[in-house]
């Protein structure tokens, strides 16, 4: 993963520092590019340890069409409460009682959490993203874009036009509102010798946090798509528009780039899968997986 230690060092090296949303700030570029032959093994992190599991239900969870967090955290996944149990907090009068981040904040984030999952009407209403990537890629405005790209991969693999896009102009208003329009925006598949090649474009981009995240899973997402549609995995390349680091990531990040990327894993697919939307949590299998200890830092939401 030594492409992903060049991206950390070209932002902290010449990145400029830029306010943001969140009120934290950041040091930022703006363009730039990783490429990943996945041949060469699967592109998951090992200067530090990553959740595959968060990885793999999150991809499912798109795939799916699913905007509701109530799948996640059944399954142990978490990397999506911070966003509806802070506008939870805010609806109901409780943000400035719950500092985020507090000791106390965190143990009402698990109160909310075990909420969701046993209470379905609390759910509908609390753990509901909105229409972000799931509604975008299987109903955008009525057209299930996944499905219709996977045909015509199988039917058209010369085609210009295999592209996936999350960012609905309609619906950037509505998940703007909840802090949530797409980052990872479009992404085109590319057929050539067989070989199957994706490439993500990615307008926004937590450099620490969620790269590695998103490198995984869109390259996972390729294996997939590879295998239903009877094709080899290509490459997958990473295209940035703001490439950034929070101002709170710097240590982080030191520590990363202080150790030595380890040989790369690789991805076992269940063969027998060949349908997209029928793979599930058990299809997969990561093989000589050796990451370093996790490292830990504060979501900016």
């Amino acid at each position: 993963m030594k492409q992903y230690l060049d991206l950390m060092r070209h932002i902290r090296d010449s990145g400029v520092r830029k306010e943001d949303r969140t009120g934290t700030g950041t040091i930022s570029v703006f363009g730039y590019q990783m490429r990943f032959d996945l041949s060469e093994g699967f592109p998951l992190v090992t200067t530090k340890k990553v959740h595959l599991k968060s990885i793999i239900h999150e991809l499912l969870w798109f795939i799916q069409g699913d905007t509701n967090i109530r799948y996640l955290v059944n399954n142990g996944v978490n990397i999506w409460n911070d966003w509806p149990f802070q506008s939870w907090l805010r609806e109901t009068g409780q943000d400035q009682k719950f500092p985020m981040y507090t000791p106390e904040w965190r143990e009402q984030m698990k109160c909310f959490v075990e909420r969701i999952k046993a209470d379905e009407q609390f759910a509908l209403q609390y753990g509901e993203l909105g229409p972000v990537y799931g509604r975008q890629w299987r109903n955008f405005d009525g057209v299930d874009q996944l499905a219709q790209v996977v045909e015509d991969i199988k039917r058209n693999p010369d085609s210009r036009r295999l592209i996936v896009s999350a960012w609905n102009p309609v619906d950037i208003p509505v998940m703007a509102k909840s802090g949530l329009p797409p980052c990872h925006t479009l992404f085109q598949f590319y057929v050539s010798e067989g070989r199957l090649s994706c490439q993500l474009y990615q307008r926004s981009a937590d450099v620490l946090l969620g790269v590695p995240f998103n490198i995984a899973s869109y390259a996972l997402l390729t294996l997939m798509i590879a295998q239903v549609a009877g094709l080899q995995p290509g490459d997958f390349v990473h295209t940035f528009g703001d490439a950034h680091i929070y101002s709170n990531h710097l240590e982080q990040v030191e520590e990363q780039l202080s150790r030595e990327p380890h040989v790369l894993p690789e991805m076992g697919v269940n063969p027998e899968v060949r349908d997209l939307f029928s793979f599930q949590y058990e299809d997969f299998e990561l093989k000589n997986y050796m990451p370093h200890p996790p490292i830990s830092a504060p979501v900016a939401v």
